[in-house]
């Protein structure tokens, strides 16, 4: 009865194991992350002006609350820079093209535990019998570093480009400096 259990239990693993690499069941970011994303892109559209939680999150739809707890890990992990006093506001610390979407995930998941998608990715908190015999933690350890090493591709310009779409939908594209109008004009010919 054990062997038959521990078969079964081993073809529910590799199917399991599967759906996450094949993409049926997604390797979720938490909400902080998504949140801290809009800011930086928000951020990224208006180069050359500050903004402020209220407006990006207005711009958004999205929670003022949420967003006030993800600032100050974004000053933090290096990627905004707060102004404080009438008129402050945010705005990205570094040039756009130098904010790589790897680097600010990883900033922002390890805030939650980073990325333990099983119970022994947390050697605090682990209790699972097999760790040590167990196969899947390589497998889904090389999965996630492959996942990151796409992330890593990317920077947040290459998120946040300017585009008249994007910028009208956020409210932003009324209030754009004459530099970046010119290049959002010029992505639309």
């Amino acid at each position: 009865m054990v062997h038959i259990m521990n078969a079964i239990a081993s073809v529910v693993k590799k199917q399991y194991l599967l759906c996450i690499i094949f993409g049926r069941v997604p390797l979720r970011l938490t909400l902080y992350t998504d949140y801290a994303l809009r800011l930086l892109m928000y951020l990224a559209l208006k180069p050359d002006r500050l903004a402020t939680v209220k407006e990006t999150s207005e711009a958004y739809g999205i929670s003022r609350t949420h967003l006030m707890k993800v600032a100050p890990n974004l000053v933090r992990g290096g990627f905004v820079e707060s102004v404080k006093g009438r008129g402050g506001g945010l705005r990205l610390k570094r040039r756009a093209s130098e904010i790589r979407v790897g680097d600010v995930i990883r900033s922002t998941e390890e805030a939650f535990d980073g990325f333990r998608i099983v119970e022994c990715f947390n050697p605090a908190r682990n209790t699972c019998r097999i760790t040590g015999s167990c196969r899947l933690r390589g497998v889904l350890r090389e999965a996630l570093e492959a996942y990151m090493m796409v992330l890593d591709r990317f920077t947040l310009a290459d998120l946040a480009a300017p585009d008249a779409s994007l910028m009208d939908i956020l409210g932003i594209s009324t209030m754009l400096p004459p530099a970046v109008a010119k290049t959002v004009n010029a992505n639309h010919q």
